[in-house]
């Protein structure tokens, strides 16, 4: 969240838009490492010995991730960018769904239209407004959808990956976690290797940053993890939905941005959801 709030302060210094997220995936591998080999140690556990199941739901995870990634960069850089951002906010409604299809991760009504009302107020908050150009932009809906699909199908596999493991709760995720991010660091330094090879230059120009960027996308993936392996992915993404409120707390408070009504609409609707799942049972 903190990281998605700063990012106008890297891009403003001469990193380009997405260059955060290849790096979040590099630096991320010493903070994740260590932190797994903290837990390892406070459970004195001498060996974690994962079936493929878990590798199998582990990768797809990973690679999800990095695809949608992918697809949330390039829909930032479309002329029509809103589109795509906003379909990429569904992904906690698109979790919901998938999750009880192909999952088995049925919610109550109740939690389906906390779900959806979550989603409205991110919906509502983003200043989307529906045009038939907006609509007939097949790029601005192809990666908006690929974004949301793609990080609701990680969720998924991350928190299916999680429950296989004989472990506690927090080492299990992080078990999960130091995998993904090992696997994704290899597939991102190979691409930049083969196809983006400036993006080492940009690195050690601004090493301070990728560090910084590292630190808090594990924290943040540290709370993720840990939620969706204990919690249904669709509902942990719907209390997620807070991140975006608090983000506009400290753009208000760190650079100065007003707040809309619209914005204050977003975060009565993302309150709402959060109080419905609060108050009933998933």
């Amino acid at each position: 969240m903190y990281r998605g709030a700063m990012e106008p302060t890297w891009t403003s210094g001469g990193a380009p838009r997405g260059w955060g997220d290849w790096n979040r995936f590099i630096f991320d591998l010493p903070f994740a490492v260590a932190y797994f080999l903290f837990l390892k140690s406070t459970y004195q556990l001498e060996v974690i010995d994962p079936d493929w199941a878990f590798f199998r739901s582990a990768s797809l995870a990973a690679v999800s991730q990095i695809f949608a990634t992918v697809f949330l960069v390039k829909a930032l850089m479309v002329k029509n960018f809103a589109v795509g951002t906003a379909l990429a906010k569904t992904e906690a409604i698109l979790t919901a769904i998938i999750g009880a299809w192909f999952f088995s991760a049925t919610l109550s009504f109740v939690a389906y239209l906390a779900v959806a009302v979550g989603v409205l107020g991110v919906l509502v908050a983003s200043n989307w407004k529906i045009t038939l150009r907006g609509l007939v932009d097949n790029k601005s809906i192809k990666y908006g959808i690929g974004a949301g699909l793609g990080f609701a199908l990680a969720s998924l596999w991350i928190r299916d990956a999680s429950l296989g493991l004989e472990l506690p709760r927090l080492l299990s995720a992080a078990t999960v976690l130091v995998y993904m991010v090992a696997l994704q660091t290899v597939i991102c330094l190979l691409w930049i290797a083969i196809k983006e090879k400036h993006q080492f230059t940009l690195i050690a120009q601004n090493i301070l940053p990728a560090v910084f960027i590292g630190f808090t996308s594990v924290a943040g993936s540290v709370g993720w993890f840990t939620a969706m392996s204990l919690q249904n992915a669709a509902i942990v993404k719907t209390l997620g939905q807070t991140e975006f409120v608090l983000t506009l707390l400290i753009t208000y408070l760190y650079f100065g941005e007003r707040i809309t009504g619209r914005e204050y609409a977003g975060m009565a609707l993302v309150a709402a959801s959060v109080l419905l799942l609060l108050t009933t049972s998933v």
